[in-house]
């Protein structure tokens, strides 16, 4: 099989992703005097700075998940299945370490060295220069697993191990001996945190126990107890308070007194997921954490009570989007809602301009009161919404559906908040056990009003300013059954509804009347309408596409190739792309002119959704499982794509997501090979021998023939041309449009004669006598092709020259009549040969009146310009009439 076309989208970034279950790490930068973070997200890690969590870097990415991060004042160190890397600059990999057998899960720079710790039990400790094993140990798993690597400040050459049996030992890994062995407290050792005083250290246990321990003389000098699971993470203040944060699994932040030994403040729900990381910024009253809720939070400790107070903070879905879409007309923001129940605001300019328009909750005051944690007025994760900017200063313009909810909920984008009004049919207050939920949504161009399907097979109107009900399509149900997806023209006209019934009704949008009713074979899975061009797309549950053209109300493309559900779709902001998503892991464009496949490429986790942005220049995507917002760019906008049809066979290929993948150098042989993709279309000469073809020369060459005595008369110039005093030397040139240098003919100074040669003056032109071969041969390409080569002037002068009074003959001018008969014949250069004519006509009717011979070969030339024309005007009132019918049938 040929090799594939190249795609139109190829991956640009991710949105939205901060975080994952990993503890952060965080550096400081002596030059700039700043601290930075640097926490892991998939397959690359992303670098902060401290002041404003702007993001600084993003890592080149790994083949597999990151499973470990540390790092030192010079280096970043990741570890991924069994190898360890490190990254110079926040960005590209300078050292590799090859050599466990067991996939790395702990990791510890230690000067000049680097220790890691792998699921074997066995520890290496890397020269991180020369990249070589400097000491190999390993651990009985049975009696010591190493759970926890620290190293001891002012401790020359000794790591503190601590182990899932709750044991320590401190190793001196220059001689490579156990220094001494702590017995433990008879549960697992889960962190060891060095705590701003000498000899003493932090640990951390399974049980939720905290063990402020000295190691020097074995002793614990106290013992905190947090009741909310293991320790997770442990940070010390170093600003003057002697305050221990320390992390849980269920998101809880406990604060310790360790002066007064007590429990001062609690952090509750600082994270909705465990705690990975803690860390109080040297000298500072600033906590850092992060978790795998996808969220990084600095907090500050300028109150009283010894709590913190979130300062800055990072925030994306912590479960995975389940719909996104473009808001506004600049393309720079993406609307996404979460499984996690949030709608937020992504921009794809920066993240400083990112928004949370916060949980759904049915009473937002009591809500506020409650908290969000067990907040049971907050309502289910929103399965699909419609938005529209038009009136987002004057009242809400999302309205959004939520999972197995009746009621649809309003949403303003400037106040990112939920909105004023929560609109819910009057029909079910009587009886609202019935099972009946919202099923599609759209809003009208004109951010006026709101239409709302139901799983009941009805569709309600409602006004979006004050949220009154403003009627409903249909006596009692729109569909026998759930709607499937609800639309509204651009001029609201219209309103389309899809039925799991089979069919595809449009109703009068104002008067609410049933207008036109369409049957499918198959039932509707979901609908997308573009209001510009009029098509409705269709998602069919057999898996195929059905696109409607809303004017002449019928089916016009019909699509297949997709093997599982069709999860979305969305069109280009032109109509002429209409792209979608399916469960089979393909992402395909389709082109609705030529009704072909025009892109396809497999992704890791299928696309749950889609979207376009409004400039046409991003497609995004949010994937399975996957917390990001991943944005794709239209390379049609800046370089040459070929739009082939794909094959039916065609078998695409695996796309890494963009924010995964290392950028890579392109290199002349990709170039190459590219462009040797590209297919240049070159027009043929003449489509059909039944068709006229024009000629390509410009209209210069040949529209002004007939004015040319007029042009040169209003070009005359006024004064005569003035002779220069002394003449440069010009290399002499032969006449056309084409400047070529006449060569000089060597001659002696005995050939030369001042004689005037007289025949010099009758010598006949190149297109005279190739006029004078064509008349014997009947081939009259020649004299045509150097009639193309010339300017109006030059043929002027040329066609005079075919009269018998300024040396040319009557057999000449036949041999003329008969080149344009002949371009008539061939019907090419249908604009040149009426043109050549006009002008021959022009010049010499009068001759040709006289002399029988021109007379009976312009007589021919005549009936087969009239039997072309018929021809031609034949066929422009097929195509007027079939315009018009068009034209009218539409009404």
């Amino acid at each position: 099989m040929a090799s594939p076309p190249r795609a139109i989208f190829s991956g640009f970034r991710a949105l939205g992703l901060y975080s994952n279950h990993l503890p952060h790490v965080v550096r400081y930068h002596q030059k700039h005097r700043k601290f930075y973070i640097v926490t892991a997200v998939g397959k690359c890690f992303h670098t902060y700075n401290v002041q404003k969590l702007g993001i600084v870097s993003v890592s080149n990415a790994l083949s597999e998940d990151i499973a470990c991060l540390a790092a030192d004042k010079m280096l970043v160190f990741v570890a991924h299945g069994r190898i360890v890397h490190a990254f110079a600059r926040n960005k590209e990999i300078v050292h590799t370490y090859v050599g466990h057998e067991a996939d790395v899960h702990l990791l510890l720079p230690f000067g000049d060295h680097v220790i890691s710790v792998d699921h074997n039990n066995a520890v290496i400790i890397w020269h991180v220069q020369s990249e070589e094993g400097y000491l190999h140990m390993t651990f009985d798993k049975v009696t010591f697993e190493v759970s926890a690597v620290m190293h001891p400040s002012t401790y020359l050459n000794k790591i503190l191990f601590g182990s899932n049996q709750g044991s320590l030992q401190l190793w001196n890994i220059k001689s490579s001996k156990l220094l001494y062995t702590f017995t433990g407290w008879g549960s697992g050792v889960t962190v060891l945190q060095q705590t701003p005083a000498v000899d003493v250290v932090g640990v951390g246990l399974a049980s939720g126990q905290i063990v402020i321990h000295n190691i020097k003389y074995d002793e614990s000098l106290m013992k905190f107890q947090q009741d909310w699971g293991p320790i997770t993470a442990i940070s010390f203040r170093t600003d003057g308070h002697p305050v221990m944060a320390a992390g849980s699994p269920i998101g809880h932040i406990g604060l310790w007194d360790l002066e007064e030994k007590k429990l001062i403040a609690q952090m509750r729900d600082a994270h909705s997921t465990a705690v990975a990381g803690l860390t109080f910024v040297h000298a500072e009253p600033l906590l850092i954490t992060n978790g795998a809720d996808n969220a990084i939070r600095v907090w500050i400790f300028d109150s009283p009570g010894g709590g913190g107070r979130l300062l800055h903070c990072r925030l994306g879905h912590s479960a995975p989007p389940t719909k996104i879409l473009f808001y506004g007309q600049n393309g720079q923001q993406v609307l996404s809602a979460g499984q996690d129940g949030t709608l937020q605001c992504f921009s794809t300019v920066h993240e400083r301009f990112n928004k949370s328009l916060g949980h759904g909750s049915i009473n937002k005051k009591k809500s506020k009161r409650k908290g969000l944690k067990y907040d049971t007025m907050k309502l289910p994760a929103i399965t699909t919404f419609a938005a529209e900017s038009a009136r987002q200063s004057d009242w809400d313009g999302i309205i959004a559906c939520h999972r197995g909810y009746l009621i649809a909920t309003t949403w303003n984008y400037q106040k990112t908040s939920m909105g004023a009004h929560k609109l819910e049919p009057a029909r079910f207050d009587k009886n609202r056990a019935l099972n009946v939920h919202t099923t599609a949504v759209d809003i009208s161009s004109c951010g006026n009003f709101a239409v709302i399907a139901l799983s009941s097979g009805h569709i309600d109107v409602y006004n979006m300013q004050s949220g009154i009900h403003r009627g409903q399509y249909g006596v009692d149900k729109a569909h026998h059954g759930p709607v499937r997806g609800v639309a509204i023209d651009g001029l609201n006209q219209l309103t389309i509804s899809v039925g799991a019934d089979k069919l595809i009704k449009l109703w009068k949008f104002k008067s609410k009347e049933l207008v036109h009713t369409h049957s499918l074979c198959v039932s509707p899975a979901a609908s997308k309408l573009h209001r510009d061009s009029g098509m409705l797309a269709i998602a069919l549950d057999d898996f195929t596409l059905n696109i409607m053209d809303l004017e002449t109300r019928r089916i016009v493309r019909k699509f297949s190739g997709h093997r599982g559900q069709i999860n979305d779709m969305t069109f280009s902001p032109d109509g002429r792309w209409l792209i979608t998503a399916a469960m089979d892991c393909t992402i395909r464009t389709w082109d609705l002119p030529s009704g072909s496949l025009v892109d396809c490429f497999l992704v890791d986790a299928a696309a749950v959704s889609l979207t376009v942005s409004p400039t046409g220049d991003f497609l995004a995507s949010v994937h399975v499982d996957s917390l990001g917002i991943y944005l794709w760019s239209n390379k049609t906008l800046y370089s040459m794509v070929s739009l082939r049809p794909l094959p039916l066979d065609f078998e695409p290929t695996v796309v890494m997501l963009p924010g995964t993948c290392p950028v890579q150098d392109v290199t002349d042989e990709d170039m190459d090979q590219t462009s040797d993709e590209m297919i240049e279309y070159v027009s043929l000469e003449q489509l059909d021998e039944h068709l006229v073809t024009l000629s390509l020369m410009p209209d210069s060459r040949w529209k002004n023939l007939l004015n040319l005595d007029l042009i040169k008369k209003r070009n005359k110039p006024k004064e005569p041309p003035r002779v220069p005093s002394t003449a440069p030397f010009f290399i002499p040139t032969i006449p056309g449009l084409m400047p070529q240098f006449a060569v000089p003919k060597d001659q002696s100074a005995k050939d030369q004669s001042k004689v005037v040669d007289l025949g010099v003056l009758a010598q006949k032109s190149d297109f005279y006598l190739q006029l004078e071969d064509a008349w014997l041969t009947n081939n009259y390409a020649g004299p045509l092709g150097l009639l193309k080569g010339m300017g109006p002037s030059a043929i002027d002068t040329e066609l005079r020259g075919l009269a018998p009074d300024v040396g040319g003959t009557l057999e000449i001018m036949q041999a003329f009549l008969r080149m344009i008969t002949n371009m008539l014949d061939s019907k090419r250069d249908f604009d040149l040969a009426q043109a050549y004519l006009a002008l021959f006509l022009k010049l010499h009717l009068r001759l040709i009146s006289q002399e029988p011979e021109l007379m009976e070969e312009s007589s021919k030339v005549s009936q087969k310009l009239e039997e072309i024309w018929t021809e031609m005007e034949t066929l422009f009132n097929q195509s007027l009439c079939l315009l018009a019918y068009t034209k009218s049938a539409l009404l």
